[in-house]
């Protein structure tokens, strides 16, 4: 018998995550210059990592021979005193994606179902289909998450609610109070998952702590990757009730994120000055692109992470045409937008660079 043969028959039809290029990828493929590729692709941050997460990641590196402490202690400590939360009320993920995917493990079974937005973050689908159950996407209203449509797809089969606020590719964003009601109407056998991936983009971010303490059947996720500049790291986090992070608890891998990366965002939590500067940076560039994008006439959703969708005609075309003079970007036919590319915020002239290829290419 072959290894396909042997398989499980769910893996056979399991989608892959098809990540964004890298640059030294690009420059094989195209015989360029990695040293003049700019990566616009992937909401990585321009301006490099928490330059404390990296002192502090230097240091742990002496310890590398030793087991990290697998309860991350330091760092759900740490949390703990910056979110008002319990320890007991976090858990630390390789990446936010590792708890999603856990989250599959604790809830879904072949045959439920989660519901979710078209064009959303595509491992909630993935690890949706992982585990058996069935994705229910609601569609986008003018480009917009509408909760009213996402709360009316929830049937007695459904055990988890997927939504992003920034959402990722589109970048819109709900008001707190429209997310406040959404998530006082679910019914008491869903389980929202919030994605705050881009939160700290935010001047004022919507904060859901209240509605964990009244016992509300959701949690929130957040990650190292973006505004701390650590996504090669891998390490995200989860808070909730303490009853459902006991539960995830159980599902976790011992050791699942290494020593280097918790002690790094430890440092970063720290590391106010440089959240604060790329925060105001990233403001500007989302000013910056919006005002190119309007100038060459090209529509696009008004952002709040640090990306933006534009609408170019024919994705996949200016995607690769950008790519032939060094800029990746992220075509999002994947997501149901083949008409669209999304762009991450870089430093001005990355910025400039880009909007200046862009009106060649279109």
């Amino acid at each position: 018998m072959t290894f396909t043969e042997l398989a499980n028959k769910g893996i056979l039809t399991q989608p892959v995550y098809e990540p964004g290029k890298p640059i030294e990828q690009v420059a094989r493929e195209l015989g360029l210059d990695p040293a003049g590729i700019v990566k616009l692709a992937s909401n990585e941050n321009p301006f490099g990592p928490s330059p404390k997460a990296m002192a502090a990641a230097e240091k742990a590196l002496k310890e590398a021979h030793l087991y990290p402490d697998g309860g991350y202690y330091a760092l759900r400590q740490k949390l703990s005193a910056k979110l008002g939360l319990g320890m007991d009320q976090f858990v630390i993920g390789d990446g936010s994606n590792e708890i999603i995917e856990l989250l599959g493990h604790v809830f879904l079974s072949p045959g439920d179902e989660c519901v979710m937005h078209q064009s959303s973050f595509v491992v909630y689908k993935l690890v949706t289909l992982m585990f058996g159950a069935k994705p229910v996407e609601v569609p986008l209203v003018n480009m917009r998450q509408d909760l009213e449509s996402l709360l009316a797809a929830i049937t007695p089969r459904t055990k988890l609610v997927f939504l992003a606020s920034p959402a990722n590719p589109v970048g819109a964003t709900n008001t707190a109070e429209e997310i406040e009601k959404f998530v006082r109407a679910l019914p008491p056998h869903v389980v929202l998952v919030f994605d705050e991936a881009y939160a700290e983009f935010l001047e004022t971010p919507p904060d859901l702590r209240p509605l964990v303490a009244e016992g509300a059947k959701l949690i929130c996720l957040r990650t190292f990757s973006k505004i701390y500049g650590l996504a090669a790291m891998r390490v995200g986090y989860g808070y909730a009730a303490k009853e459902l992070i006991a539960l995830i608890q159980r599902a976790r891998q011992p050791f699942n994120v290494n020593g280097i990366a918790s002690a790094a965002a430890v440092a970063a939590l720290d590391d106010g000055e440089f959240v604060a500067k790329c925060r105001a940076a990233n403001r500007v560039g989302l000013k910056q692109l919006g005002e190119g994008f309007e100038k060459l006439g090209l529509e696009f959703v008004p952002g709040q992470g640090n990306f933006l969708l534009v609408k170019v005609g024919d994705g996949a075309r200016v995607f690769g045409a950008l790519q032939e003079r060094g800029l990746i970007v992220r075509p999002v036919k994947p997501y149901g937008l083949p008409e669209w590319v999304r762009v991450t915020v870089g430093s001005k002239e990355q910025n400039e660079r880009f909007l200046t290829t862009l009106a060649e290419v279109i």
